[in-house]
């Protein structure tokens, strides 16, 4: 457990890491993960949401509420529910999704996987994926599991953030680059 929790860090670290805690000795990692993809995918999806555990307008007793009440219509397990009630209690939900990433992070390093982050600026298809996977596994034992992304923004190509590596090879980072270069010459 001590390697494990060296993984992630800070408020979020300490939260992720209890949760992660709890969830294993309960024999749920899998239910809770779930979970937690959802609620991910909420906050992604509703600014509103996002507003109620980001802002410190909201009293606690209306977060816990609110809070409660979204992961009870979602259909959350008991665990992940007394979990963020304790995390709106104690005016932590703002770190909610740094407390997600890090449950992941804890989980792949328990399952034995390297996570991998590909940001590219159209989704990718199963086959590019395949093909990226296979070429980040060559460089390590384990399974690699990727968290694909879009962002427009870059234009074209990808950002791949593999443990303590990134590699950019998107067009935006070319042309700022390039950018950059010509006020060099001016």
């Amino acid at each position: 457990m001590a390697q494990e929790s060296s993984l992630v860090t800070g408020i979020a670290g300490r939260y992720a890491t209890a949760l992660f805690d709890l969830a294993r000795d309960a024999g749920q990692l899998d239910s809770v993960a779930k979970d937690l993809d959802q609620l991910s995918a909420m906050l992604a999806d509703s600014a509103d949401l996002v507003r109620l555990v980001r802002s410190p307008v909201f009293s606690r007793e209306d977060q816990a509420r609110a809070i409660a009440a979204v992961a009870e219509k979602a259909g959350m397990s008991d665990l992940v529910r007394r979990f963020l009630g304790v995390a709106a209690a104690n005016r932590r939900l703002f770190v909610l999704a740094d407390v997600i990433a890090g449950f992941k992070k804890l989980l792949s390093h328990h399952r034995g996987e390297a996570l991998a982050e590909v940001v590219s600026a159209v989704a990718l298809n199963d086959a590019q994926l395949a093909q990226i996977k296979s070429s980040l596994s060559s460089a390590t034992a384990g399974n690699v599991v990727i968290n694909a992304k879009v962002d427009p923004s870059l234009i074209g190509g990808l950002i791949v953030k593999f443990g303590s590596r990134m590699i950019d090879a998107s067009v935006q980072t070319k042309l700022n680059n390039l950018k950059t270069a010509m006020k060099g010459v001016a």
